[in-house]
């Protein structure tokens, strides 16, 4: 569905509104919302429709419409699809249920849905429709709150009724088009974020869904907003369905789909938020300024508490607030008197307030640092209760200011209720963020700073799953890693009573394992550290309850810390790579990061940062580990997945022990699955 396509339906010039009292609503709504274009109710049973003349059958329409809006039951929509679709209609929107929600009942509807429309788009069904609030196209059955807009973002929604919520913010955020998805059936999220790509109006792109039909297409088109610098914000709901695997491997357990849409999101330097203020707060932040290079930010107050408030929620970010430069600090104390302490955050006190050039010389001289953002704190009173003509100075200081410095700005309220929507408005038009609420703001800002690679390499399609995978023991998985270069400890399997003598051969200290289980330490399946051959003999004596064979194998020693390294396959997103703390508390300790394949070494490199264990590969109580030996180690098994990608359904190295710098890695155990 390329965004050409899309263009007749989305910024129509002719509607036909086909329905009862559904597709009267739309007809208000588009006459409410000033649309200039053809509008064509069709209904037999009513003359009109807002003193619009209904006509009484699609065959009278007088020409093919760009959109249609279907407010009519599931079997009289596919009736009316094949016909707009047989006279070259641009696309329609299917308002009715009854279709796929209703799981195999609504299969075959949608199936008949689709072979009804052919080569033409529906939005739906099940959907509430779009408002494409630039071109004054409301083909939208309920009342809203948006108003026409030069330009704007554009939000992408499953849920029809959350798209309204989003018509009823008074932020300051231009929308400019809002589309609901409904059941996906031809057009989906990556159709709109085409279209919205396509149009220069859409400075930014809202994602609201549970999920996305086709990963590989989408990292295609989150490439190219990164290339012409349209951001996207992505808030992404629902839980996550159950594998298509039982989970064997610690990989698997840490690597679920919400894992694999962080790696995704954070590749492509896609925001992501988690609740529906910081959606909304970040859409106008990268509207207004765009994307932010860094996170040092710097905030002013007239008040005491409102700068310990912002200290503290900024220590809780990955935000800096740094301190000034001494020529910076000189600068903004030549603007207030000897009672201020002047620092970052600064509580300006209230000597200069209400006079707007005072403080406009004070507010510059703060913007002149080298910040990513520099914000005012600044709460109006009720305006219904409350004289705030002074506030309004403090506003305009701010625009005269901000007019002087190429810097981003923003004014802050800490309550959204004490930041008027005029108020709002006035900032966004003059460049200057208007927030509503401190943790809100920081959250927005935190999320719209994506420290993504500059490498971004699109996803491949996921690979059919392999069939009848079988699970390779230790021995078998560590011969396998070996052979393309990985390294693995010298070892042996064994009888149970001919350990001690296979440890003289290999060198102590050794590892005594039994063999044939996945998880041996949680069955007690492990020996480590054994020294000398009569603690081999008695170790091995015990575990032959367990298993007639034994893995005997050198100890790896001086390891700074343990590491997992696994790939998973996942139905939608096809391989990916695991990286994090190791070891028997792999899981508990919740120190891992997922990629998607493929990955690049900076990539890599950069998801090591990411790590809390990131700090005993650097430098740790005068140790560091051989991070070097590390990210080949991650490099090779990523190679080695991408090379059996048909095949593979996952590999779990855990531990990896990592030596001392300049000492290499060792895969102390390993389990592969594959076909």
């Amino acid at each position: 569905m390329s965004s050409t396509r899309l263009a007749r339906l989305f910024s129509p010039k002719s509607v036909a509104v086909v329905g009862g009292r559904v597709a009267e609503s739309v007809v208000e709504e588009m006459l409410k919302i000033g649309f200039d274009g053809e509008i064509w109710p069709v209904n037999p049973k009513r003359s009109d429709m807002h003193g619009i003349p209904c006509l009484a059958s699609l065959d009278d329409l007088p020409s093919a419409p760009d959109a249609a809006y279907l407010g009519i039951h599931n079997d009289a929509s596919i009736e009316a699809v094949a016909s707009l679709s047989a006279m070259g209609a641009g696309g329609v929107i299917c308002h009715a249920s009854g279709f796929a929600e209703l799981g195999e009942a609504g299969k075959e509807k949608s199936e008949a849905l689709i072979k009804a429309a052919g080569d033409m788009p529906v939005v739906g069904p099940n959907c509430w429709g779009l408002l494409n609030l630039m071109d004054r196209a409301a083909m939208w059955p309920d009342f809203h709150g948006a108003v026409a807009v030069q330009s704007g973002v554009a939000i992408v929604n499953q849920s029809g009724n959350m798209a309204l919520n989003y018509t009823m913010q008074k932020r300051g955020l231009d929308i400019a088009m809002i589309v609901t998805l409904g059941n996906q059936v031809m057009v989906d999220a990556n159709d709109c974020i085409e279209a919205f790509l396509a149009d220069d109006r859409i400075h930014a792109i809202g994602l609201h869904v549970e999920g996305l039909n086709n990963i590989a297409r989408f990292s295609r088109l989150a490439i190219r907003a990164r290339e012409i610098g349209k951001p996207i914000v992505a808030f992404k709901t629902g839980a996550s369905e159950k594998g298509a695997y039982a989970t064997v491997s610690h990989t698997a357990t840490l690597s679920g789909a919400d894992a694999l849409y962080d790696a995704l999101f954070t590749r492509y330097g896609i925001a992501r938020v988690h609740s529906i203020p910081v959606f909304l707060e970040t859409l106008k932040l990268l509207s207004i300024s765009g994307s932010p290079r860094g996170n040092k930010i710097a905030t002013l107050s007239c008040s005491g508490g409102e700068t310990s408030l912002v200290a503290d929620s900024v220590a809780n970010r990955n935000l800096q607030l740094p301190d000034l430069t001494p020529e910076h600090a000189e600068r903004v104390r030549a603007t207030v008197n000897e009672f201020v302490d002047v620092r970052n955050p600064l509580d300006y006190h209230t000597f200069i307030w209400a006079q707007r050039k005072a403080m406009a010389a004070t507010f510059g001289a703060m913007m002149s640092g080298d910040f990513d953002l520099t914000a005012l704190i600044l709460d109006y009173p009720r305006t219904d209760r409350s004289r705030y003509a002074e506030y309004d100075i403090a506003i305009d200081a701010w625009i005269d200011a901000a007019k002087l410095h190429d810097k981003r700005t923003a004014i802050i309220a800490t309550l959204p209720e004490c930041m008027p929507e005029d108020v709002a408005l006035k900032l966004a038009k003059n460049n200057i963020i208007p927030f509503l609420g401190v943790e809100e703001a920081l959250d927005a800002f935190d999320a719209a700073h994506v420290d993504a690679p500059e490498t971004q390499l699109p996803l491949d399609a996921a690979s059919p799953w392999p069939e009848d995978p079988q699970t390779l023991d230790e021995v078998a998985s560590k011969a396998l890693l070996a052979k393309v270069g990985l390294s693995i400890p010298a070892s042996a399997v064994v009888d149970a009573k001919d350990a001690a003598a296979a440890a003289e051969k290999i060198g102590f200290p050794v590892a005594l394992k039994v063999t044939g289980i996945a998880h041996k330490s949680d069955s007690g399946g492990v020996r480590l550290n054994l020294h000398h051959a009569s603690a081999v003999a008695n170790a091995a004596d015990a575990l032959s309850a367990i298993s007639d064979k034994v893995l005997v194998e050198r100890m790896a020693e001086n390891g700074v810390c343990e590491m997992i390294v696994g790939i998973h396959r996942d139905p939608q997103f096809g391989l990916a790579l695991v990286i994090g703390a190791g070891g028997v508390l792999t899981e508990l300790i919740a120190d891992s990061v997922s990629l998607l394949l493929p990955t690049s070494k900076q990539e890599i490199d950069h998801a090591l940062n990411n790590l809390k264990i990131n700090q005993l590969l650097t430098q740790f109580r005068g140790k560091s580990g051989d991070r070097d030996a590390v990210i080949r180690t991650i490099e090779q098994v990523a190679l080695f997945a991408e090379t059996h990608r048909d095949t593979l359904l996952e590999i779990d190295i855990n531990p990896l022990i990592v030596g001392t710098k300049g000492n290499g890695v060792t895969i102390a155990d390993a389990l592969i699955r594959k076909s």
